[in-house]
């Protein structure tokens, strides 16, 4: 009996070593991310009127997609239009690294896309996720109607064949 607490024990310790040492490790790798996410936010002026623009339409296409959130046929739409903004992200970061004189006050649109995927990419993605949601709660609802729906109208069909 001993020995089997003292693999216990053991077995135990190791794992409690493991756990420590992940833990220290997911700690340490999220402060490279936080750094550079930090050091992202301070680069770019975000005082730039056209990147206030982008964000108030980001902020207004949020706001549509939930209030709309019960109209399947818009969800649908804005699921399109948010993936085509997506889709078309490459060509725009193209476009706009060959023209950013006109509009921004310096060249924030790289070969790899960092900017415009986190600027115009990200919030679509999460905007079409909150739309794909709302959808899901939505279809759910209709399930929960429709087989109260049936139940009724099996109670009923009882209720007649007894009579």
């Amino acid at each position: 009996m001993e020995e089997v607490q003292a693999a216990m024990t053991a077995h135990l310790d190791q794992v409690s070593g493991l756990v420590q040492a992940l833990s220290s490790e997911l700690r340490r790798g999220m402060g490279p991310a936080a750094d550079n996410l930090r050091a992202f936010v301070r680069a770019v002026d975000w005082t730039e009127p056209w990147l206030m623009s982008l964000m108030a339409f980001h902020v207004i296409l949020l706001l549509t997609a939930v209030g709309f959130r019960r109209n399947a046929n818009f969800q649908l739409l804005l699921l399109f239009l948010a993936y085509s903004g997506v889709y078309m992200a490459e060509k725009m970061n193209r476009y706009l690294g060959e023209h950013w004189k006109s509009f921004a006050s310096q060249n924030y649109f790289d070969r790899s896309g960092v900017f415009i995927s986190v600027i115009w990419s990200g919030p679509l993605i999460f905007i079409s996720i909150v739309s794909v949601v709302s959808s899901l709660i939505a279809l759910c609802r209709l399930m929960v109607k429709w087989k109260r729906a049936e139940l009724r109208h099996r109670a009923r069909l009882a209720r007649d064949k007894q009579d």
